[in-house]
């Protein structure tokens, strides 16, 4: 089985998680919506922050995980919506990735 075939097997069996994770925070998806609508640029947590009415520590929550109530596992991250991206000295910059997209975009057509 080829690299992109395991791939692709490993997104389909992602996408419910995605969309109960979605579902379950209202945070994550203003995020990836948010990042959805500015793709293909990046933001930094803050402006993320302001632009889904939030604090940074939620919205770092949902990126990365913390503690019991954004679960490392339903991550935007570790679910492949969104990738990290340097943006210079300690400055960590998030976009939306090809399968977040893909995502978004299935979940706006319901």
């Amino acid at each position: 089985m080829s690299i992109e075939n395991k791939s692709e097997e490993n997104l389909d069996i992602k996408r419910p998680l995605v969309i109960r994770a979605l579902r379950r925070s209202n945070v994550r998806k203003k995020i990836a919506e948010y990042l959805f609508d500015i793709s293909p640029s990046c933001s930094y947590t803050s402006e993320i922050a302001y632009n889904v009415k939030t604090t940074p520590t939620n919205v770092i929550g949902a990126i990365r995980g913390m503690g019991s109530r954004y679960k490392e596992e339903e991550s935007l991250i570790s679910l492949d919506l969104i990738e990290e991206k340097s943006g210079g000295k300690n400055i960590k910059l998030y976009g939306l990735t090809s399968f977040g997209r893909e995502m978004i975009e299935s979940l706006n057509r319901r």
